[in-house]
């Protein structure tokens, strides 16, 4: 039988130590970079808010609730904080959505592959 002892702890344990520590700081840029938003949080919000106009044109027999939506009840909705959790990550992207939403237009984030 062959024992293999693996690399002597002179070499592996300041090699950990720095891989932590890297990994450490490079988490503490991204917190302090982004804080509670993440990196992603505007293609969220748009998402967020043409989600919930397209269910509300969905379900509006008679075209008045789309009507309002367009006519600036995107932009109430938002100010009023009825958009959601998503709306705070980025507001104008989460305006955006709700009226391409209302509107019937494809979203923007469509057939895009990231």
């Amino acid at each position: 039988m062959h024992r293999h002892e693996g690399p002597p702890l002179r070499k592996f344990v300041p090699f950990a130590v720095v891989t932590v520590l890297v990994a450490l700081t490079g988490t503490g840029l991204l917190i302090d970079a982004y804080h509670e938003r993440p990196p992603w949080g505007t293609d969220i919000a748009y998402e967020g808010g043409y989600v919930q106009a397209s269910r509300i044109r969905g379900y509006d027999v008679d075209g008045t609730r789309t009507k309002a939506l367009l006519d600036g009840e995107c932009a109430r909705m938002e100010r009023d904080g009825t958009g959601g959790e998503r709306a705070v990550h980025d507001p104008a992207a989460w305006v955006a959505g709700c009226l391409d939403g209302a509107a019937g237009r494809p979203s923007r984030n469509q057939g895009i592959v990231r």
